[in-house]
């Protein structure tokens, strides 16, 4: 992946389906709002792109995929969403928050496809200057969905949800990436897991300022 050489600062949340990174995201949001920051919270796959209308029919089954031709539909929905939305708004000097990106796709695409391949796919991209990583069990994952009362989408399996939560764990020990993933642990308190994002933003202010 390429280095972020725009003005405004690139964060990424990552994590299995219910860790609990969306919210995260939006409280991230909130906190550096009141803090004057100027910010865009937006997530993927998007909604508005070609790719990412077909990615929502496989993600809900009703679009048969081989998992290639799935993580190159993610491939083409991100490029249009760092061309159209997270580009230009770090050229603007906001700070992007991004509930998921390129990281989801290597660990959740690993099911079916290579590392080699994702990263591959992915290597034309932008690296964010943080990805939080929330590591929250499979179990717990599964409970947190169950009671949201939602369908049961493709990888919300346990089986799968273990070895995703692998393949982030190899992710975040991977020399490219290692510096710039923070794993939290994803069962503390929403509170707890605020705050520690919030001391991590710190340092990226002073990291922007300096």
């Amino acid at each position: 992946m390429k280095q972020n050489l725009y003005g405004g600062k690139f964060v990424v949340f990552e994590g299995l389906n219910g860790s609990g990174k969306s919210e995260q995201a939006r409280l991230l949001k909130e906190h550096l709002d009141k803090c004057g920051w100027a910010t865009l919270l937006t997530k993927e796959p998007t909604q508005w792109t070609e790719a990412g209308q077909k990615i929502k029919e496989a993600l809900e089954g009703k679009m048969n995929l081989v998992p290639l031709q799935l993580q190159e539909l993610f491939a083409q929905d991100r490029a249009e969403h760092l061309r159209k939305e997270i580009i230009p708004a770090l050229r603007e000097g906001k700070t992007v928050i991004s509930d998921r990106y390129a990281f989801s796709s290597i660990a959740f695409g690993a099911l079916g496809v290579s590392f080699r391949v994702l990263f591959k796919l992915n290597e034309d991209f932008i690296c964010p200057d943080k990805i939080f990583l929330l590591e929250t069990s499979p179990e717990e994952c599964l409970r947190r969905i169950a009671k949201r009362g939602t369908k049961i989408r493709i990888f919300e399996e346990l089986e799968k949800m273990h070895r995703i939560a692998n393949s982030y764990k190899r992710l975040a020990h991977f020399e490219p990436f290692e510096n710039f993933f923070i794993v939290i642990d994803g069962e503390k308190s929403i509170e707890e897991i605020h705050q520690e994002v919030i001391n991590q933003s710190r340092a990226l202010k002073e990291k922007m300022l300096s």
